[in-house]
């Protein structure tokens, strides 16, 4: 059985043509990608080593060894925290599975609250990196009114993206957003509520989602584009500030032009909410 950690340099080395390393290509090759000798030599590792990472009959490389694949994968900071984290979670595998999964808390700090209340009338969200709306701005409110996001009495926006068919519409680089929801699912609160919410999530949201989560591709997180329902195009660039110690994360959404500016501060006119907190 695999882990994440194996799929996750598997995929990369997979994804890696030898050329762009100045490794010469030798004859006709089985699959795409650098060869696990390739790899394994650039890492200062076994092959057989290697094997037994991404086949995942070895849960604890060292420190060393995850450094020495990610310098051998040529991995950007991004893609050398994930594969951290994915080591670290691998090895605690075994005793992650004795606990019951369940869903993370979802009370938002007071003082958080607070800092929200000092962005109105501007756009902010408070999430988890499960999706979970847990408490918002009217600003934030304003722009996705009429889409559908806020509608439950417990508003996820991961289980918004991949199973309402307005997120498609809404959203206008629909992958890209998927891309990042389904990434953003291994930084959960938990390992366990990592297995709970992808557990639940899996039978409804069908092969989109299962097939972003085993590519372990990280996103590149660039502009927000919306089509808001009433017509309005919006572009807006976000700032995310992370809660570490309540796992936890509030983002601030910026206009990105003028043309944006104007149209958020026709959608703040329309009657809406205030402040909200989601228990």
């Amino acid at each position: 059985m695999g882990t994440p950690l194996g799929d996750f340099v598997r995929a990369k080395r997979d994804s890696i043509q030898p050329e762009s390393l100045g490794l010469p290509v030798h004859g006709r090759r089985r699959s795409p990608g650098l060869r696990r000798s390739d790899l394994a030599a650039r890492a200062g590792i076994s092959v057989e080593y290697l094997t037994r990472i991404e086949q995942g009959r070895d849960r604890n490389p060292s420190i060393a060894v995850v450094n020495a694949l990610a310098d051998a994968l040529s991995l950007d900071p991004a893609e050398r925290d994930h594969l951290r984290y994915l080591s670290k979670i691998t090895g605690g595998e075994c005793s992650a599975h004795a606990a019951r999964p369940a869903p993370p808390r979802r009370d938002v700090r007071p003082s958080v609250l607070e800092t929200l209340r000092l962005l109105e009338p501007g756009i902010a969200v408070v999430t988890n990196r499960l999706g979970d709306v847990l408490a918002h701005t009217s600003g934030y409110e304003s722009v996705t009114s009429g889409t559908g996001l806020l509608d439950s009495d417990a508003p996820n926006l991961t289980r918004y993206v991949f199973t309402d068919a307005r997120a498609r519409t809404f959203f206008a680089d629909w992958d890209d957003i998927a891309d990042e929801q389904a990434f953003d699912l291994w930084l959960g609160p938990s390992v366990e509520n990592h297995e709970w919410f992808t557990a639940e999530l899996a039978p409804v949201a069908g092969p989109d989602f299962t097939r972003r989560m085993n590519r372990h591709v990280v996103p590149r997180r660039g502009t927000l584009r919306l089509n808001h329902p009433s017509g309005c195009e919006l572009r807006l660039l976000r700032e995310t500030l992370d809660l570490s110690s309540d796992a936890q994360q509030l983002v601030v959404f910026l206009p990105a032009d003028e043309k944006t500016a104007e149209a958020v501060d026709q959608l703040r006119h329309r009657p809406h909410g205030r402040l909200r907190a989601i228990s």
